[in-house]
């Protein structure tokens, strides 16, 4: 039945916006900076632009157009990760003799800012596959890299982090998952939960138990997809994180070689520790993409919706919740930056500063996509309009690598223990 009188003009009207939205989201996608109070290149080195640009504009041309559909349909984009592995994006921070780029961990996070404008669900995956390929790269020995890494960097194959199960989050020292060394293997039981990409990868970096209790006793096991005996819980329906599958995986007496060890027995837990120190600034980077993206939408619509007869830029309150917005993001993306240079000089202070980056960034960054959502009224609750899935896909940034509330922890544990 076709609409007609003041409906059709109503439904015109708003497939016009919807229209303009992804045209004001397309050029955002394909601009970096606009405001340069907010441009993402300030103080970088020429080199470092220039694969910012490569970064921004694989977001804008490979991401963007195709975001709102891996969402909703839940596609994993395996063919459009593995073009940002020709660009070097699978292996960031792995060194270039197993196939890595050999970047500095403030590379890497100007890498995943500029690829989160297109996507923050998808380069929050490429962000923990890369973590994993740096723990094999890092903790492996030569077999181990050779036989792992080549095909991780390349995106032949894809990694995921299992840590934490269904009855040890925030306490991960306290995992049950075990493994008895029998002759040259080890049988694995137990379950992990919450696994990017579980199902769906090749490579799981799996922390088990090996010992006695605490952190101590935890080991860390390469298991390969097709090991008898692994196997995946269903696939979990999820807010946001849509393009990336999550389930449980399940190991029953799974076989897996003493020469899938990373380093020795009982320093599972240390390895997993440095991966995350790595993550949490990798996650804080995807959040500061979603918060930019989100900060130049905010602005333009604030500069095109009309109401009360003039546009909404002229609103003095607006002005001020824009001018909040740009100065949390430069301020988390200073935090960021510098805690990813002190990662990779490993300062004393770098635990510290990664936990106060992923805190701060992805708390902050929450709270200026939420507030662009909140500007663009009830456009913004419609799924035509990408501000709310920068909303639903980074809220779980706060959860994730160790959530917001061990950060503080972590931090106040650090002021109260230095003399």
């Amino acid at each position: 039945m076709a609409v007609v009188g003041p409906l059709s003009r109503i439904a015109r009207l708003g497939r016009n916006i919807c229209q303009n939205h992804r045209l004001i989201f397309n050029k955002i996608s394909q601009r970096r900076g606009i405001a340069s109070c907010i441009d993402p290149s300030h103080g970088l080195s020429d080199e470092q632009k220039e694969f910012q640009k490569v970064a921004f504009d694989f977001a804008a041309n490979e991401m963007s157009p195709h975001m709102a559909e891996w969402d909703q349909k839940e596609v994993f984009p395996v063919e459009t990760m593995r073009k940002a592995a020709q660009l070097g994006f699978g292996g960031i921070y792995v060194q270039p003799d197993v196939g890595g780029s050999g970047l500095s961990r403030l590379d890497t996070s100007i890498i995943f800012e500029a690829l989160s404008t297109g996507c923050a669900s998808t380069t929050a995956y490429i962000s923990i596959h890369n973590m994993c390929a740096w723990m094999i790269d890092t903790f492996g020995n030569v077999d181990q890299r050779e036989k792992f890494c080549p095909d991780l960097c390349s995106m032949e194959k894809f990694a995921s982090y299992c840590l934490t199960e269904p009855g040890s989050g925030s306490d991960a020292a306290s995992l049950l998952t075990s493994a008895q060394k029998k002759g040259d293997h080890y049988i694995l039981n137990g379950s992990k939960a919450f696994i990017s990409g579980g199902g769906d990868t090749d490579v799981y970096v799996v922390m088990c138990r090996t010992g006695g209790k605490g952190p101590k006793g935890i080991s860390c096991l390469v298991v390969e997809k097709g090991t008898p005996g692994l196997s995946f819980g269903k696939k979990e329906k999820k807010v946001g994180w849509n393009s990336q599958p999550t389930r449980a995986v399940i190991f029953e007496d799974c076989a897996v070689p003493v020469a899938n060890r990373l380093g020795e027995e009982g320093q599972g837990f240390s390895i997993a520790m440095k991966g995350l120190n790595g993550g949490r600034i990798n996650i804080a980077s995807c959040s500061l993409g979603a918060a930019h993206a989100c900060v130049l939408l905010a602005r333009d619509h604030l500069l095109v919706r009309k109401q009360f007869g003039e546009t909404l830029a002229n609103s003095q309150f607006l002005q001020f919740k824009l001018a909040e917005m740009a100065t949390k993001l430069v301020t988390s993306r200073l935090l960021v930056r510098d805690a990813a240079t002190a990662l990779q000089q490993n300062r004393s202070d770098a635990v510290t500063l990664c936990s106060m980056a992923k805190l701060f960034a992805t708390d902050e960054c929450f709270n200026i996509c939420n507030q662009a959502l909140q500007m663009h009224g009830g456009y913004g609750y419609l799924k035509d309009y990408a501000v709310q899935q920068f909303v639903r896909d980074i809220r779980v940034h706060q959860i994730l690598e160790g959530t917001n509330e061990v950060m503080r922890m972590i931090i106040s544990r650090n002021l109260l223990t230095e003399s």
